[in-house]
């Protein structure tokens, strides 16, 4: 039996080695396909940690190749990625490292993330961050979207992205007027420049490049060649911007 044994895993083996791999297969004797599957299953009884390395092996694998897949999507996508729709970026526009940001303005994660990426930005002094609006959660987060990039309008921006930001609790569509109004925004002028075709336009851009960078929440930051999807604290910001500076 032993002697079985070895001389057919010596056989698959071989087979393995084969350039014509996929028709090893056939090789085998019904009988022979028996004592194969026998042999692997006592093998795989006696060492069950194989199967655990097998899986680990296969989602290290597959980790590195989506990695990969999002690093050229970066490298080929650099101009949508890294542009900025004039009146959104926040910080210094002449930095010498762009910071991107995807997120939602009702998203949890993206509000308690808030104060830290500000904090950084501010500290750093020459950090260039680019927002775009990415409204996965609801409709109220599209109009709270559409509101922000219309207040580009008013030159006021960066005023209502720090008010939706700050805003305690799930926004609603009457909310987000409210908060405009108190951020001191022509509300009339802003429900009309809300309906400007380029904004959904904007929205549905940001959307499909999210998706092809499989980006699939909020917040999502990219740094040079760099995804990283969720939030982060301020210190690991300040090491992402170091890295993409050396």
């Amino acid at each position: 039996m032993k002697k079985l044994q070895t001389t057919t895993l010596a056989a698959v083996l071989g087979l393995l080695a084969a350039p014509q791999m996929s028709f090893a297969a056939d090789a085998f004797s019904g009988a022979q396909k028996d004592e194969v599957r026998k042999v692997v299953r006592e093998y795989l009884m006696e060492h069950p940690e194989v199967i655990a390395d097998a899986i680990n092996a296969l989602q290290a694998k597959e980790e590195k190749s989506k990695a990969d897949k999002v690093v050229a999507t970066i490298k080929g996508r650099k101009k949508d990625i890294f542009e900025q729709n004039d009146g959104t970026v926040l910080g210094n526009p002449k930095g010498n490292v762009t910071l991107v940001e995807f997120f939602d303005y009702n998203c949890g994660y993206c509000k308690a993330m808030f104060p830290a990426l500000m904090e950084a930005v501010k500290a750093d002094g020459n950090i260039k961050l680019v927002v775009k609006e990415f409204p996965i959660l609801g409709q109220p987060s599209v109009t709270a979207s559409k509101a922000a990039l219309a207040a580009r309008k008013q030159n006021k921006y960066a005023e209502l992205h720090l008010a939706l930001m700050n805003h305690k609790g799930a926004l609603t569509d009457d909310s987000v007027i409210q908060v405009a109004k108190d951020a001191g925004l022509d509300v009339a002028k802003l429900q009309k420049d809300m309906a400007d075709p380029d904004i959904s336009a904007i929205l549905k851009k940001n959307t499909a490049l999210a998706q092809d960078l499989e980006i699939q929440g909020t917040p999502a930051l990219i740094i040079g060649d760099t995804l990283v999807p969720g939030a982060v604290n301020k210190q690991r910001i300040i090491e992402l911007v170091k890295d993409a500076r050396s």
